[in-house]
């Protein structure tokens, strides 16, 4: 067919439209390891993500210390399924313990292991966990100790180009406000980042929204998750460990327990940029594709975000 000087002008009218047009300042991925049927099968889990939308994942270390010394076989993996990561969390096989100044070297090595690894996929930044919490707590020394290894590990990390972000969770060394302001307020700013958790914030009696507006531009990502609506604004009482299974504190987005439309204003207003991974520990009774197609659902038509969000990070 031969197109009209008039139809070959408006086509490249629009094609230069569409690639002006403003593009999003979130990148939305999804968090794989829901028990409930993905949890064993890391490879399913990505396909049936991707089948929903996603096109950008994330997991933990355990489930690719095969391919330690063969990045590049990962990287084909990911690419035929059709995903890119947003990062590889630590976890086992890695030293945690970042309370322990004795392991302090063993956590600076294998964090710098994990970083230039994740390098291989495009990930600039590596999202950690900070260990189980102990029967008796986060002490003072366990703050101070903490805050060091963070500073030591930031430090490298910031050398090999990938940025540090530590993830406050619930029942780990990182859990509550104390602690949370704490570690930020004695770690470098330029080396240690954060990501929000939106179900552990809450858990922790912490409004995800007034602490999105505090930490501003030094969280690097969120990880999307709601909770029951009761809880909104901050549980009024500690939750200990729960069975995620038979109890589970965590749900999809939209069940009730967290303002998303006001984080999200609340980042639109000081031009935040980052992910949004979704995330759910558990999801026994809807499973997790359901459970993960109800979040993608939830994020394209309640918070309209730009297609653009939903693309493969760059």
């Amino acid at each position: 067919m031969n197109l009209t000087r008039r139809e070959l002008l408006a086509g490249a009218l629009s094609s230069t439209l569409l690639s002006a047009a403003p593009k999003s300042r979130y990148t939305v991925g999804i968090t794989t390891n829901t028990r409930g049927g993905w949890e064993n099968d890391v490879w399913q889990s990505f396909h049936d993500a991707q089948a929903i939308g996603y096109r950008n994942v994330e997991s933990f270390i355990h489930y690719f210390v095969d391919f330690w010394d063969n990045p590049q076989e990962l990287k084909k993996r990911i690419d035929d399924i059709g995903v890119a990561f947003v990062t590889i969390s630590n976890g086992g096989p890695l030293e945690m313990h970042f309370e322990d100044a004795a392991k302090h070297d063993k956590i600076v090595a294998d964090h710098l292991k994990l970083a230039r690894f994740i390098k291989n996929f495009g990930c600039n930044h590596l999202k950690i966990n900070l260990g189980p919490r102990r029967p008796q707590g986060t002490t003072a020394d366990d703050l101070k100790y903490m805050a060091d290894a963070l500073n030591k590990v930031g430090a490298r990390l910031t050398e090999e180009g990938v940025k540090l972000a530590p993830h406050a969770h619930m029942w780990s060394q990182f859990e509550n406000r104390k602690e949370i302001d704490y570690v930020l307020a004695n770690t470098d700013p330029k080396h240690v980042y954060f990501v929000l958790d939106t179900g552990h914030i809450t858990l922790a009696g912490i409004d995800p929204v007034e602490l999105a507006g505090k930490l501003g531009h030094r969280i690097l990502e969120f990880h999307l998750k709601d909770c029951k609506p009761e809880w909104k604004g901050g549980a009024k009482t500690r939750l200990d460990r729960p069975d995620m299974m038979n109890d589970p504190p965590f749900h999809h987005l939209g069940y009730g327990g967290v303002d998303f439309p006001r984080i999200k204003a609340t980042l639109d207003k000081i031009g935040w940029q980052g992910f949004w991974t979704v995330e759910l520990d558990s999801s026994p009774t809807l499973g997790p594709k359901e459970s993960a197609r109800r979040s993608f659902v939830y994020l394209k038509e309640r918070l309209k975000l730009h297609p653009s969000s939903f693309a493969p990070r760059t």
